[in-house]
């Protein structure tokens, strides 16, 4: 299973819609799924809520800007040989103060998609997007580039 895991809920109709379509797109391929918690202003509380959803038995990724930026075929790698090493991948999305060191400590990789700041709720179409990429590339099948 892929969870998603992140802080703050998603208000926007066009937002949802866009998420919706993807989360259909991926279920073809894998379960997916979204536990979306209530963000914070203090990143303490958001560390205490992320800490319950992290299982050392899943391979865990926190999305951050300093993370590793990786290109779209070694997003398809990582997931493919950690769904097979482990049965399970879980992606951390912080709120907008981002995550907390002691998370990131707790990741097996930080991965980041770029240098740029990008909304919350658009992160997780570009997340889902990437997901749904990476099982087209594992199953070699056609996908715009």
């Amino acid at each position: 299973m892929i969870r998603i895991i992140c802080l703050g809920k998603i208000k926007e109709n066009y937002l949802k819609d866009g998420i919706n379509d993807y989360l259909k797109r991926i279920g073809k391929y894998h379960k997916i799924d979204i536990i979306e918690l209530k963000d914070n202003e203090n990143i303490l509380f958001e560390e205490n809520l992320l800490n319950k959803y992290i299982d050392k038995k899943n391979y865990n990724i926190a999305l951050c800007i300093e993370g590793e930026k990786i290109s779209s075929i070694d997003f398809a790698n990582l997931i493919n040989i950690n769904l097979m090493n482990y049965g399970n991948i879980s992606f951390f999305i912080g709120s907008s103060q981002g995550l907390s060191d002691n998370i990131k400590q707790k990741m097996n990789q930080l991965v980041s998609f770029g240098d740029i700041t990008i909304p919350h709720g658009l992160f997780r179409i570009i997340l889902l997007e990437q997901v749904y990429r990476a099982f087209k590339i594992i199953n070699n099948e056609t996908y715009h580039k």
